[in-house]
């Protein structure tokens, strides 16, 4: 089952203040759940989907394309929805991939790479392109070892997969690699080649005018 953890979009992206004021922020979070939404709708061979979310906005994508959802009543952040949603996959007897809802330049080759490159049992972990983020996880089973999202997860990540003794697979892709945090994040998606929904959104702001400093 492939799990997206979406919370509240209505005080999405809190690390962007400096530059963007609320009302885009969550415009922004948006057209990025949006962008992930139709790569996954556009895969062919995708394993069920499921939002885990109450957001308003996430559950009508939901519905839009016909995935489920995972009532996240709690809203307390994305360890812990999908620490709950985990315990789901364990009652179906189904694997879990994670796929964060801020990675607008995912494809469906790329998410295809992941089921690939997965060992019957063990783990695929994808980085963020900064090498310190985890933007995806694949884990057989789903309860393989805990995940703890973050701004550095990726090595504690990798320490707890290799921990479980199974095989643990490390597939850094271009695409996955890329999410918005910090203001320099969303120049550079602009800056990137695609027309992503969360790409012209961004190229319409004035960005060459932020200071470089402004990062994070």
């Amino acid at each position: 089952m492939i799990l997206v953890p979406v919370k509240n979009l209505e005080e999405a992206k809190q690390r962007l203040a400096p530059v963007l004021e609320q009302g885009a922020r969550t415009e922004l979070a948006r057209a990025m759940l949006q962008d992930v939404a139709e790569a996954l709708a556009g895969w062919d061979k995708r394993p069920e989907v499921a939002f885990v979310s109450c957001d308003p906005f996430a559950l009508w994508l939901a519905c839009k394309y016909g995935f489920e959802v995972i009532a996240d009543h709690k809203n307390t952040g994305e360890t812990d929805a999908i620490e709950m949603a985990t315990r789901v996959c364990e009652a179906r007897r189904t694997d879990a991939l994670v796929i964060p809802a801020d990675i607008p330049l995912i494809q469906a080759l790329e998410m295809q790479a992941i089921l690939d490159a997965a060992p019957e049992v063990g783990s695929v972990l994808v980085p963020a392109g900064d090498g310190r983020g985890t933007n995806a996880v694949l884990r057989r089973p789903a309860a393989l070892f805990p995940l703890r999202f973050g701004n550095d997860s990726f090595k504690p990540h990798l320490a707890a997969a290799r921990a479980t003794g199974e095989k643990c697979v490390v597939l850094p892709l271009p695409g996955i690699g890329v999410d918005v945090d910090g203001p320099s994040d969303l120049r550079r998606l602009a800056e990137l080649p695609g027309e992503t929904r969360a790409q012209r959104l961004a190229r319409g702001w004035g960005l060459r005018e932020w200071p470089r400093a402004a990062n994070e």
